[in-house]
């Protein structure tokens, strides 16, 4: 695999001679994790996450290789990835049919193809990243390793088409037309529409919001349209700090009437002390008692509370090492303890991670 990589970006940050002025950059990234689970699960799978998501064992939490094309009228990017976060994101990916579903969808990352039509205005279409949150599916453009509550139960990836719009340089508008909540295959016969709209006010204050409509439920069932709402916030007072908040509050339609809640947030707070050495803490909240997005089985569904403080050395300036500390409360018994599941109501989790970008 390693062979492969760096064969993949002896080319790195190539330009294509032609008149439309095209670049094709090579890349490759690979996030190698040790993580240790009070809680031992039996299984050695961790609950209630995609990453880490093993317990005690050295394993790669993310691997891709990838191919951008950038230019004045043409964009695109096709990323092959592998991993056990990989594994467990994409194992609820809808299978109807021979072909497509969770083996092929898994394999792939990124891959989009895009055109500007006008001033300012692009539309791109595939298989690309969400539109939701502040926290990336690639752990080192994130401000803590692991991902929040709230980011690995809201979508990572989506595929459809989309139409980007910067009206001015601090404002960029984005409409969607999706297959669905988290899914390249489709699940039924409906589509989905997502929104955002990010605005810089000032170099270092940036506000944005994101929507999602959409019916989740296969066409066997009742219609449930899922209505997804979500405010983020990140500021640079200076000094080396950075500070994120995210709130989101989801609805999904009952058949029988009404509807079910859920709704989140996450704080979190970054302090470079140098060049080589970042500060990391986060305190964050998921409820989700009607057990919309978060399944447990239990009367009270899951409301967790979550606190993490993590360190990052930058050993060279390829390669990142990311050490984190992180605890969970929660109203019921959810987390496994000595290997038996839902048998606790607190966890706690230690991980190291290295990861090498080319």
């Amino acid at each position: 695999m390693l062979a492969l990589l760096l064969l993949l970006t002896q080319g790195s940050d190539t330009t294509v001679a032609d008149t439309t002025r095209t670049r094709v950059r090579f890349g490759a990234f690979v996030d190698t994790y040790y993580a240790w689970d009070i809680g031992e699960p039996a299984d050695i799978d961790r609950s209630f996450t995609t990453q880490p998501a093993r317990h005690n064992e050295f394993n790669v939490n993310l691997a891709f290789v990838e191919a951008a094309v950038s230019g004045d009228r043409i964009r695109g990017r096709l990323a092959l990835q592998a991993g056990t976060s990989v594994q467990a994101n994409y194992a609820s990916e809808p299978s109807i049919g021979e072909v497509s579903g969770a083996e092929l969808a898994q394999l792939i990352q990124e891959g989009f193809a895009g055109v500007r039509v006008a001033r300012g205005l692009w539309i791109d279409a595939g298989i690309y990243f969400s539109h939701i949150g502040q926290e990336s599916w690639i752990s080192r453009d994130n401000p803590t390793y692991t991902r929040s509550l709230i980011a690995d139960y809201s979508p990572y990836y989506q595929s459809g088409v989309r139409a980007t719009w910067e009206p001015s340089r601090t404002v960029t508008l984005q409409a969607h037309l999706l297959n669905g909540w988290q899914n390249i295959s489709e699940s039924n016969g409906d589509k989905a529409l997502g929104a955002r709209v990010d605005w810089r006010v000032t170099p270092v204050l940036i506000l944005a919001g994101a929507l999602f409509v959409g019916n989740e439920e296969p066409d066997s069932l009742p219609s449930r349209t899922r209505v997804f709402s979500q405010a983020m916030l990140r500021w640079a007072p200076g000094a080396g700090w950075d500070l994120y908040g995210t709130v989101d509050v989801g609805v999904q339609r009952v058949p029988t009437g009404g509807s079910d809640r859920w709704w989140g947030f996450s704080a979190i707070a970054t302090r470079t002390l140098s060049p080589a050495v970042r500060l990391a803490g986060r305190v964050e909240r998921l409820a989700d008692p009607e057990q919309v997005v978060v399944v447990t089985g239990t009367g009270a569904g899951f409301e967790t509370w979550s606190a993490s403080l993590g360190v990052d050395v930058r050993l060279e300036r390829r390669v990142l090492w990311r050490n984190e500390l992180r605890g969970y409360r929660s109203t019921e018994d959810v987390w496994p303890s000595d290997g038996v599941p839902a048998s606790s109501a607190t966890s706690l989790l230690l991980v190291t991670s290295l990861a090498l970008s080319l």
